[in-house]
């Protein structure tokens, strides 16, 4: 279903992308700004403020040298040190990866643009199964197109997310040199950071990425699959696995495409192939969290829609906040090995009565 899904919004954007391209060069349009000025080629009126964010964004810009040399200095980084980090990964594959990388970075910004959607993730599944299976087998395919995932996805996620981030610059005249060199502090904050939060969760909890565990990893048994499959080929699955992937792919697209034909108001009680895949991986305590946040926002609409559309975002965030913030301390008492002074525990009718006779007796 996450293939199916993930393959159907690729093309579908893909598309999109297409069909925008086409009208752009059969009306032979330009880039909206030019070099000086910043009028529109066109000659259509131009607002003040237009003029005004074009002329700051315009004269603030980052010299395509300096565009060029940092993406070549990343680039040998990556090559001298991830081989070192991963020694199946050949410094070769890497340079391929950062040869092809600019232009799906491209099609994954403008596509993110035109539909707010990234598909950073299918590239990247994408060059799970290239790179694996280039690499074989023998010689630590897996391993090899999982890191090639990583740099993939890296790169394209990034472009797209700094795209956003200029155009949210250009409408609040702020000036591109910043904001990218605020992105450049920012990923460096993360290099040191993401580590140390990793190192945090793997001291603290023993069973973490463990299938049933209360931090699962499910993408990641997810991805590993997906680079066992590029690399073994189909011998690898259980039996009947092909036959139930093949008919829950279809059922994804078809499920896709039901959304796209029929009415907005139709559609939206259509559920997500995507939404639907991920409690198989994470547990059912996912679909329940969602169900229950589900119920309060319809009965929230129902009793005030203004404010349910006004202020659910703003709850969303809190409680995503509240509970990310949570695991921090609940990190440092696990390593602290502080037991909690009580426990509960959930059980069924019929196991709960054998413990009450056991403890009675």
């Amino acid at each position: 279903m996450i293939l199916g899904d993930g393959l159907y919004n690729f093309v579908k954007v893909l598309i999109r992308t297409s069909v925008a391209f086409a009208a752009m060069a059969k009306k032979n349009s330009t880039i909206p700004v030019s070099d000086v000025g910043g009028a529109k080629a066109t000659g259509e009126p131009v607002s003040f403020d237009e003029q005004r964010r074009t002329e700051q964004f315009m004269k603030d810009q980052i010299p395509k040298s300096v565009a060029y040399a940092g993406y070549a200095a990343v680039a040998a980084v990556s090559i001298a040190t991830l081989p070192q980090i991963f020694p199946d990964l050949k410094w070769y594959y890497i340079l391929v990866a950062y040869v092809f990388a600019p232009v799906l970075a491209f099609c994954n910004a403008y596509g993110t643009g035109l539909t707010d959607w990234s598909l950073a993730s299918t590239y990247g599944k994408l060059a799970i199964f290239i790179f694996g299976a280039w690499a074989g087998a023998p010689h630590g395919g897996v391993l090899v197109g999982l890191a090639a995932c990583g740099v993939m996805m890296s790169i394209v996620s990034t472009a797209a997310d700094l795209m956003q981030d200029f155009k949210t610059g250009y409408l609040t005249l702020a000036s591109p040199r910043s904001m990218f060199i605020s992105q450049i502090i920012g990923t460096g904050m993360g290099c040191v950071i993401a580590p140390c939060v990793f190192w945090l969760f793997y001291k603290a909890f023993e069973d973490i990425g463990i299938s049933g565990s209360e931090y699962p990893a499910p993408y990641a048994i997810v991805y590993r699959n997906m680079a066992i499959l590029g690399v073994d080929g189909f011998s690898s699955l259980p039996k009947h696995c092909l036959t139930l992937c093949y008919v829950f792919f279809a059922g994804a697209i078809l499920i896709n495409l039901v959304r796209d034909l029929v009415p907005a108001k139709v559609a939206k009680f259509i559920p997500l192939p995507m939404a639907m895949a991920i409690p198989f991986y994470i547990g059912s305590y996912f679909a329940i969290d969602m169900f229950v946040g589900t119920v309060i926002v319809f009965v929230w609409g129902i009793m005030n829609k203004a404010k349910a559309d006004a202020f659910a975002p703003a709850v969303a965030s809190g409680l995503i906040c509240g509970d990310g913030i949570w695991t921090l301390p609940q990190s440092i008492l696990a390593l602290a090995k502080v037991k909690p002074p009580i426990c509960m525990k959930f059980l069924s009718r019929p196991v709960n009565a054998n413990v009450d006779a056991y403890l009675g007796n």
